[in-house]
Parts: C-alpha cells; structure tokens; sequence
C-alpha cells in the first residue's frame, strides 16, 4: 500500500467520531490534515505521515529511528511533530490514536 493510500484509510477509520474534522474541509496551512476540535493532529505532508505527539514520545520515535522531527521548510525541526519515516513499521493508527489523545488533551 501507497503512503497516500495508508493515509486514506487512515482518515477514513477517523472520519464520522466525534470532534473529528477530515483533510479538505479547510484551506491553507493543515488542508491535508485531520482535526479534532479544530486542531490538527495528524496531516499528510510530502509523501509522509506527520503527527503531533508529546516532545519525549517525538524524542523516543526519533532516536528509534521510526522519523525524524518535522521542518515546515523554515529551517527549524518542531519538537512535538513526527514525520514518520515510510518504512517505519509503526502501525500509523495507533500513532495516529496517540496524536489525537494528546492534541485532544487526554494523553
């Protein structure tokens, strides 16, 4: 399976729960992101799967070698956001699920 495939069946296990906003449904900055209560935790970014996870979960993932921090192309990696490598065996659901608990404030 594709990556962009991977992120579709992501989205479309998220899509319909309560709070959840699919990619699409805003412009600009986060249009291929998913929401919950109108903030992004998870977004599909040049071929990769990008979640926003605690700094010290980023920092595991990194050092893991599972990704790398994201850089919105300003130079500047953000220590709560995980760009998943392609080839990670990480399963992107329960990353996602991890993402959506902590931007959600349950985590």
């Amino acid at each position: 399976m594709s990556p962009e495939e991977k992120f579709e069946a992501l989205v479309d296990e998220f899509t319909g729960r309560p709070g959840i906003t699919p990619p699409g449904a805003t412009g600009g900055f986060g249009r291929t992101a998913l929401r919950v209560n109108g903030r992004i935790f998870g977004m599909f970014v040049r071929g990769q799967l990008v979640l926003k996870l605690p700094a010290p979960r980023v920092d595991e993932l990194v050092e893991g070698g599972d990704g790398a921090r994201f850089d919105a192309n300003k130079g500047t990696p953000m220590k709560e956001w995980l760009a998943l490598d392609a080839g990670s065996p990480r399963p992107w659901a329960g990353l996602a699920e991890e993402a959506l608990e902590f931007v959600d404030g349950k985590g």
